[in-house]
């Protein structure tokens, strides 16, 4: 049965690698067909392009090569599109500066990041000297309704498939305070493991008002007959302060709150193959949680905390540094983070 506010895939996410100036075009285009693929206005799908480009040149000129990640957002006013520019380089030493017209280290106009940032209805940056920069920005033609949680995701295919066989979906309950949320990585990797991923995703929001451990049980009934995938399921109860957390599989999640990390527990197995055991785990959710769920595209062994500042930016830009500091090149990723909205 569905209800609450879910979250769907509209359009496949999109990764330009910017190594030289032919990319900035690269990116433009592929921002382009996104915002027709969701329908944009002529205004906004040319913000979006402008955008894109410049980014796509800030990481080219100044950030010495790296990605813009293009992915299309949900929310229940409306389509929106997310895009992420993350590079390797010697970071921006102010970023206020930068930000203000006019101001340019590498010979142009000077407009890429305060044009990114006008023209977006979601704005953020992080730059470390010598470690790089992860720029976010959000674009809501027809505006934002803001969740219980505040999310966000890098889910990619891995470099030379035709499909990523990685998905995750949400749900939320307005109502109730109530967000559930999967992440599914199909066995192997291509077609037939985006169809495992695509059925778990169908699958959940079925029953995406059960509790995990419930869900995680039919997930493992509803994947038969497919290549199986690792899944986790979350429910975290915002006003009750509780996470529930289960899993099957190498689906690794880990709540952190302060200086506390703690990892959630998923037993072996893959659903709609072997499942020996579903167990559900209880948690505590506080107003400082920080949840992250990942593949195991993402390395496993990774830590925020030589990051300063970090924790305290949006969860894209958490994904966003997670995604490029610890991704596995042979495998497709996700990398989701969510914390509560901010009042």
């Amino acid at each position: 049965m569905r209800s609450g506010s879910e979250s769907i895939l509209l359009a496949e996410p999109v990764s330009v690698g910017v190594n030289d100036a032919s990319a900035v075009g690269e990116a433009r285009r592929r921002a382009g067909g996104i915002t027709q693929a969701l329908g944009f206005n002529e205004t906004a799908a040319g913000e979006v392009a402008i955008a894109a480009t410049e980014l796509a040149n800030n990481v080219h000129r100044h950030g010495q090569g790296g990605e813009v990640i293009l992915q299309p957002l949900q929310s229940e006013a409306g389509l929106g599109l997310e895009i992420l520019a993350v590079d390797r380089g010697p970071g921006i030493a102010d970023i206020r500066q930068a930000l203000s017209d006019g101001f340019s280290t590498g010979g142009t106009s000077g407009t890429g990041l305060g044009a990114a940032r006008r023209m977006a209805q979601e704005f953020d940056v992080f730059s470390e000297a010598g470690k790089g920069t992860i720029v976010m920005t959000r674009f809501w033609p027809n505006g934002h309704a803001a969740a219980e949680l505040e999310t966000g995701a890098v889910c990619l295919r891995k470099p030379g498939e035709d499909a990523c066989g990685d998905a995750w979906a949400m749900t939320s309950d307005a109502a109730t305070g109530r967000t559930a949320i999967l992440v599914a990585d199909g066995l192997g990797h291509g077609a037939g493991a985006a169809q495992a991923s695509r059925r778990a995703i169908e699958v959940f929001h079925d029953n995406s008002q059960r509790p995990p451990g419930q869900i995680v049980e039919r997930l493992h009934a509803g994947l038969r007959g497919t290549r199986g995938a690792a899944v986790a399921v979350v429910e975290i109860w915002k006003r009750e302060r509780r996470l529930n957390f289960a899993g099957l599989g190498n689906i690794a999640g880990v709540l952190l709150s302060g200086l506390t990390s703690k990892n959630l527990v998923s037993h072996n197995g893959t659903a709609g193959v072997e499942a020996r055991r579903v167990q559900e785990f209880p948690h505590e959710w506080t107003g400082d949680s920080l949840l992250v769920m990942h593949s195991d595209g993402l390395a496993q062994h990774w830590s925020l905390a030589s990051h300063r500042g970090l924790m305290a930016k949006p969860p894209s830009v958490i994904a966003g540094l997670l995604y490029r500091d610890h991704r596995r090149v042979r495998d497709d990723v996700t990398v989701l983070v969510a914390r509560e909205t901010a009042a």
